[in-house]
Order: C-alpha cells, then sequence, then structure tokens
C-alpha cells in the first residue's frame, strides 16, 4: 500500500485532533476521581451511547465480521447478532436500576448487593481478575487487529505496529479521563463509520468484482448470502443459530453485551444525567450496533472472497506476512490495500479509531476497577482524588504496555472470540436474576467465575482435539450454572440489613423480595415497596418490541442490498410499525 502525502495529513489531522480533545479536558479530568471515571454523571445520553458504539467498533471487528462471513457465510452473523436480545433486555429493565445505584463501578455492586468479607474479596478480586486479566484478553484481539491492518496496509512488523499504534491512545486516555474518551469516540465513531461505507462501495465497484449485481451473482459468493443457516445442517444451525438465539445470548459474559449490562457499558449508564438518559444511550447503542453497521463489513467481506478467495491467495498475496496470522480475518485489511490515495489515508484514520476508541474505554474501565475497587478499598483507604487520579493513570499506561504484548501472541479475531466467550460461559443468568431474586450471594458470583474460567482453561488446554466450539460453550454453561445454583443454596444468604437496603436504594420489586419485605415488615422495619415502580413486565415487552424492531431493519437493508424487494419491504413496514409500537409502549412504561 503506497501512501502518499495527502493520505499522511489525513492521518496526521486525525491524530492531532484526539490529542487536543484530550489535552482540552486534563485539567477537569484530574480534578476529581468521580471526573476521571464519569465525568461527573452528567452526560446526555447521545454522547454515552455514540460512545459505547464506537467501543465495540473495535479494528478488529471488521476483520471478526469478515472472519466469519468468509467461513459461514451471512447467517454466520448470527454467533453475535443474537446478543441484541441481552442488550435490549439491559436497555428496557436493566439501565434504570444501574443508574439508581450510584455506584462508581458495577464492580462496587458488590457491596451493595452483598455483604461481610465475602462481599470485600469478590469486589477485589472481580476488580484484578475483570480490570487487569480479562480486560487485557480483549484489549490484545484488539491490538492482534492493529497488527494485522498495519502489516498489510503498511508492511510494518508486529512490535513496530503495537509501540507506535497505542502511544497517541495511552496519552489522551491518561490525560483525558472518562470526558476525553467520550468526546474522542464521537469523532472517531463518525470517521470509522464514514470509512467503512466508502470502502465498501468503492471496493464493490472494483473492476474485478464488477459491481454490486455482479458480486452478487458469483457463485462463490451466493453460497454465502443466505441470512440464515441451511436448516439441513444440524451441525451449522446449531453452533451459529439455535445455540446463540437460546442459550448464549443469556447465559454468557461477553464485553459490551454483559446480560444486566455490565464492565464500560454500565460504566456508561452511571455517568448519565439520569434514568431516562442512561436508557436512552443503550438504546441507541443496540439500534446502532446492529442495525446500522454490519453491511458495509459484510460487502467487504463478500468482495474479499472475489479477490482473495482462500488462504494461500492471501499468503501469496502478502509474503513477507509471518503465515501464522494468514487467517481469513486478515481478508479485510488486505482489501484496504486495494483503495486509492486519499482514500486510504482516510481509511487507515478510521481503521486507527475503531482501534483508539476501543482501547481507550478498555483503559478507563480497566483502571477505574483498580483504583476505585481495590486501591482505594483495600489499599489507601483515604487516598485523595488527586491520588486517584495519579494511579489511574499509571494503571492505564500498564494495561496498555501488557495488551500489547499478548496480541503478539493470538493469531485470528474468531479465536479471541471464543475464548472470552467460553470464559464468561454460564455466568450471564446469574447477572440477570442477581437483581430480583434475594437468595443469591457472593459465594454464587465467586462459584460462578471461578468454574466458569476453569473449564475453559481446562478446554484450551486439555480438551479433546476437535470439539465444536459450541459444545464447549453449552458444557461450560451447564456446569457453571448448576455449580453457583448449588453453591447458593450451601450458604448463607446475605445479611438482611445489606438486603434491605439494596431493595430501599435501587427499589428492584418483583416477587424474588417478597421474602425480604415479609421480614422487614414483621420486624417492624417495613421497606417502601416499589409497587407500580416495578414494570419489569413492561420492560420486557419492550425488549421484545425492540427487538423485533431492530432485527427487521438489520434483514430489510440486508434484503434491499440483495434487490429482493417483496421481502425487503415488508420487513421495513415491520421495523416501522414495531418502532412505533416500542414508542407507545415505552411511554407507558416510564409513567408508571
Amino acid at each position: 500500500m503506497a501512501l502518499n502525502w495527502i493520505d499522511w495529513l489525513i492521518v496526521a489531522v486525525f491524530l492531532a485532533a484526539s490529542l487536543i480533545v484530550g489535552l482540552l479536558v486534563v485539567k477537569r479530568a484530574g480534578s476529581s476521581a468521580s471526573e476521571f471515571f464519569l465525568s461527573g454523571r452528567g452526560m446526555p445520553w447521545w454522547l454515552l451511547g455514540t460512545s459505547m458504539v464506537a467501543t465495540t467498533f473495535s479494528a478488529g471487528t471488521p476483520n471478526f465480521v469478515t472472519d466469519v462471513v468468509r467461513q459461514n457465510g451471512v447467517a454466520g452473523n448470527w454467533i453475535w447478532w443474537s446478543f441484541l436480545l441481552t442488550g435490549m433486555v439491559t436497555v428496557f429493565i436493566y439501565a434504570r436500576l444501574w443508574r439508581r445505584s450510584g455506584v462508581m463501578t458495577d464492580i462496587e455492586f458488590y457491596e451493595l448487593r452483598y455483604s461481610g468479607k465475602p462481599a470485600a474479596f469478590l469486589r477485589g478480586f472481580r476488580a484484578v481478575y475483570l480490570g487487569v486479566f480479562f480486560n487485557i484478553v480483549v484489549m490484545s484481539s484488539a491490538t492482534l487487529a492493529a497488527i494485522k491492518i498495519a502489516g498489510t496496509m503498511l508492511g510494518t512488523g508486529p512490535v513496530e505496529t503495537v509501540v507506535v499504534a497505542g502511544l497517541i491512545t495511552v496519552i489522551y486516555s491518561m490525560l483525558g479521563g472518562l470526558t476525553g474518551v467520550l468526546l474522542t469516540d464521537f469523532l472517531q465513531f463518525a470517521i470509522a463509520m464514514g470509512g467503512s461505507i466508502a470502502a465498501a462501495i468503492y471496493l464493490v465497484n472494483l473492476d474485478t468484482v464488477g459491481g454490486l449485481s455482479t458480486l452478487l451473482a458469483h457463485e462463490t459468493v451466493q453460497a454465502k448470502l443466505a441470512m440464515f443457516p441451511d436448516w439441513h445442517d444440524p451441525e451449522l444451525l446449531l453452533s451459529i443459530f439455535i445455540i446463540p438465539l437460546t442459550v448464549q445470548w443469556w447465559s454468557v459474559w461477553y464485553p459490551g453485551s454483559e446480560p444486566g449490562g455490565g464492565g464500560y457499558i454500565a460504566q456508561r449508564m452511571l455517568a448519565a444525567k439520569n434514568e431516562i438518559h442512561a436508557t436512552g444511550a443503550t438504546l441507541l447503542f443496540n439500534v446502532a450496533h446492529y442495525a446500522l453497521r454490519p453491511w458495509p463489513w459484510i460487502l467487504v467481506a463478500l468482495v474479499s472472497i472475489v479477490v482473495f478467495p482462500d488462504l494461500p491467495s492471501l499468503q501469496a498475496a502478502f509474503p513477507d506476512l509471518d503465515p501464522g496470522v494468514v487467517k481469513h480475518d486478515l481478508a479485510y485489511p488486505a482489501m484496504m490495500t486495494l483503495l486509492p490515495n486519499g482514500m486510504q489515508g482516510l481509511i487507515l484514520a478510521s481503521l486507527m479509531a475503531a482501534y483508539m476508541s476501543t482501547l481507550s474505554t478498555h483503559l478507563n474501565w480497566g483502571s477505574s476497577y483498580v483504583v476505585n475497587d481495590f486501591y482505594n478499598r483495600f489499599v489507601r483507604p483515604a487516598a485523595s482524588d488527586r491520588e486517584q487520579v495519579l494511579v489511574g493513570r499509571v494503571t492505564t499506561l500498564v494495561l496498555m504496555v501488557v495488551s500489547s504484548i499478548l496480541g503478539l501472541w493470538l493469531s485470528s479475531a474468531l479465536q479471541a472470540f471464543q475464548i472470552i466467550l467460553q470464559i464468561g460461559a454460564g455466568t450471564g443468568l446469574l447477572f440477570l436474576l442477581r437483581w430480583f431474586w434475594w437468595r443469591i450471594n457472593a459465594f454464587s458470583e465467586l462459584a460462578a467465575m471461578v468454574v466458569s474460567f476453569l473449564v475453559a482453561i481446562g478446554f484450551e488446554f486439555f480438551g479433546p482435539p476437535g470439539l465444536e466450539p459450541w459444545r464447549k460453550l453449552v458444557f461450560g454453561i451447564a456446569v457453571t450454572t448448576v455449580a453457583w445454583l448449588m453453591v447458593t443454596f450451601l450458604t448463607r444468604p446475605t445479611n438482611e440489613a445489606t438486603l434491605r437496603r439494596f431493595c430501599g436504594l435501587v427499589r428492584p420489586g418483583g416477587p424474588g423480595w417478597r421474602p425480604v419485605f415479609r421480614r422487614a415488615a414483621a420486624a417492624g422495619e417495613p421497606i417502601e415497596e416499589a409497587g407500580g415502580d416495578w414494570n419489569v413486565p413492561l420492560g420486557i415487552l419492550c425488549a421484545a418490541i425492540g427487538c423485533i424492531a431492530v432485527y427487521a431493519a438489520l434483514l430489510a437493508t440486508g434484503y434491499w442490498i440483495y434487490a429482493q424487494t417483496v421481502p425487503a419491504m415488508v420487513l421495513t413496514v415491520v421495523a416501522a410499525v414495531a418502532s412505533l409500537a416500542l414508542l407507545k409502549t415505552w411511554a407507558k412504561a416510564n409513567s408508571v
């Protein structure tokens, strides 16, 4: 890829703008821990929602989608499209609960919901486990994408890439805190989304492709176009459609798609002005993430099948690349090398934006755990705001360095996705129920976390070779769920005073808390019940309607691209009607 001065100018302007944003808010970010990690809890829904979308738009996301499409066709994307169900439940049930909790991080939630030394241990351990180890795995997968992008587009080596690519990101993340991250995310999402659309349009019209109609008529491409898996292939049907839609979405913890919300999604909800802004931000995220973004990537993936039909053709096109990284996900950055000057700079800037938005969020989120839930809770409880911000900035730097090193070890985006899914298998149901069932305790969470991790490690290093990922996933879910349920009933419940305080603050309501309300009333300390505030049934209805609207919009877009007018028109109408029904039902839910 031969970049000229125009390309480098575009990249330079983008990098300078990102740094300037960080510098403009450095004073505000350093004023307190709340400002550094939650922007003072005063952010609007549109900025928070855009930041959520930008964060999940990792540089590795187009690579991942390309990997999926080349191997399992467009229908293969159901392995992540299924997480819309998780997202909509978070929007209409859990967003307001998170905002009511008033915690600094979702890890702090543990000592709000549970009691005693087990809760304290869980908070500290989880802070290190998620904020450091798990977070590093996620960031390393984004770093892997940067390595492949730079290797194909610029010809740079892995070490050179991870050093240069992370430098700007870590600087503005250390300086600007969450406010800097949110503002740069807004800029970066616009560039990343515009770049992906421009690239798709140009590449579809390459002379070797012949335009959209010729692409869709290509024999090999036609085999990949179906948006639903072949019902005559039960193995594929189970792995990419049935298991994700019936089991995976509610049972697996995955960054950005946590059942009940969590991680950086919870961080954005906690940073919102109020409950309405928290809900609106999460809704915007789910609509944009699933209905707006996938098709430009899918089109490029389909074009890549024509240009680079197999792995040997990719290796031949880039002979200097290590054969260990030449996987199907390499096809996306390989396609970017075919763009003309000017557009090459835009695409390179857009991919850098995707990488930087993901890394900056994970750096700030991970450091918030280390500072608020480990350092300030167990090491230096009396630490000043200035000291907490300093520790947060140092932690940001350390996380960047370690994740870059791990990124040199991974080989494919799909590999990273499956490892993360397996580690979180079986924990999702607990995260959904802990808000609404008083009996879940700290030991339940510890058991789920430890067992799911051990099962994942067992499969990765000692499992039978050739076992399908979905079978590993289902086994991990079953073992982990049974384990934490058994531990729940074999251990003491949470302290009664803690349960009552949680009910009074968060007002979750529902039958799962009735024993607590009855005991409080009998003791002469009645809790004001949520009463009409318990709108979970309406929330579930909103989530269902929201899923219909977004899935209809997603599929309608595909059918319009395929020039299949009848299903496209039908699904467009369904999306519009469902959207109107959602607005009406949501308004009713907010009035309850």
